[in-house]
């Protein structure tokens, strides 16, 4: 009797430091430090300029100084995000945020090397990573304002009469990206069915020369509005040069494209980053994948401009409405691809790690 108890209290004990052994302490506020890796500059009005925009909104909703935030920009996503790491590391950092795609394995490999250290990717989507007691991800579900965005675009392809849209990517073979224009096409499409859609890929988050020249090429194919999952204004701008209309990203972008800009997909960075580092502070903090969308205020869409068609208010508020009480489900079938395969059979809905992971593009959709 006595060996069984024995063995009893061993097993409390061993159970008791499985779900402690990986708790970070509090950190007194007045010693925080945190640190951000950006992959562009803060003034490009876009990506970057969107999350510092959260930065600077956690940092005073916390009462941080500034020497408690400190940031690395213009980080390539190579080796220099490793340096950029270790900089941060070395200066003190308890938490450090990475905020670009190829980020991910950088940090993940930092987690291991510093287990005392808190390390957040945003948009990764190795789930493995998850297993590391001081790593976590953030993202949001973008394709609910990227479908009331593409709403816009389709009633202004309506109404200008030209329903060839525009649209430049990043990567076309990153889930994010390819999710992020197929709802932007599938809001349009629920207004206008006419419309198709030419995606011109560069092959960079953040390459204002590319994202300018693909911008080019799709306007002189005769693409009336453009669309962009890329990090700066440029398409907007080349739309606004050449008389077309544009949709903007991660950012309102209208005082850059006055006559051209309808609205964008625009997320709130700090409704995440602020509740992460309080957590850090009280010691609360714990590994996540944290997936956030229209209800909770991380992602919406910026106001539309006096560009847009009449009645896109109405339309947009309807169709917000519906995905806010759950009627309206932005991949709900039937979807076809655009090799005419059926990818969401009628009454089926994806799941959103079904959504996270597309890499087929709907019906309508040409890659150029």
């Amino acid at each position: 009797m006595k060996k069984v108890l024995v063995l009893a209290l061993a097993l409390i004990m061993i159970l008791g430091m499985s779900s402690t052994a990986f708790a970070f302490d509090p950190v007194p506020k007045d010693q925080l430090k945190v640190g951000f890796i950006y992959v562009g500059d803060v003034v490009d009005l876009g990506y970057t300029y969107a999350h510092h925009q959260g930065t600077l909104a956690m940092q005073k909703a916390l009462g941080l100084r500034d020497d408690q935030v400190l940031i690395q920009k213009n980080i390539s996503e190579d080796a220099n995000c490793e340096t950029a790491i270790r900089e941060l590391v070395d200066q003190g950092c308890q938490v450090i945020f990475g905020t670009s795609y190829g980020f991910m394995d950088y940090l993940a490999e930092a987690a291991d090397e510093f287990p005392n250290v808190i390390f957040v990717h945003c948009s990764g989507d190795k789930a493995e990573y998850l297993s590391k007691p001081n790593f976590g991800y953030y993202f949001g579900r973008i394709w609910e304002s990227r479908y009331l965005s593409g709403i816009a675009a389709g009633l202004k392809a309506k109404e200008i009469g030209n329903n060839k849209l525009g649209y430049v990517g990043a990567f076309k073979s990153v889930p994010e990206v390819v999710y992020s224009l197929d709802a932007y096409f599938l809001g349009a499409r629920s207004v206008n069915p006419d419309v198709t859609m030419t995606l011109k890929e560069t092959g960079s988050w953040y390459n204002p020369t590319a994202e300018r020249q693909a911008a080019d090429a799709l306007l002189a194919e005769g693409c009336g509005i453009l669309s962009q999952h890329v990090d700066t204004t440029g398409p907007v701008v080349a739309a606004e040069e050449k008389g077309a209309f544009a949709v903007g990203y991660n950012a309102d972008m209208s005082n850059v494209a006055p006559h051209a800009y309808l609205t964008a997909p625009v997320w709130d960075w700090s409704v995440y980053v602020t509740d992460t580092v309080q957590k850090v502070i009280d010691g609360t903090w714990k590994p996540e994948n944290s997936l956030m969308g229209l209800s909770e205020g991380l992602c919406g869409l910026a106001p539309l401009s006096a560009n847009c068609a009449a009645g896109t208010q109405e339309a947009v508020d309807a169709a917000k409405a519906k995905i806010l009480d759950g009627s309206l489900n932005v991949f709900s079938g039937p979807i076809k691809d655009n090799t005419g395969a059926e990818k969401v059979a009628a009454g089926q809905t994806l799941t959103n790690d079904e959504i996270r992971g597309i890499t087929w593009f709907v019906d309508g959709i040409t890659v150029g």
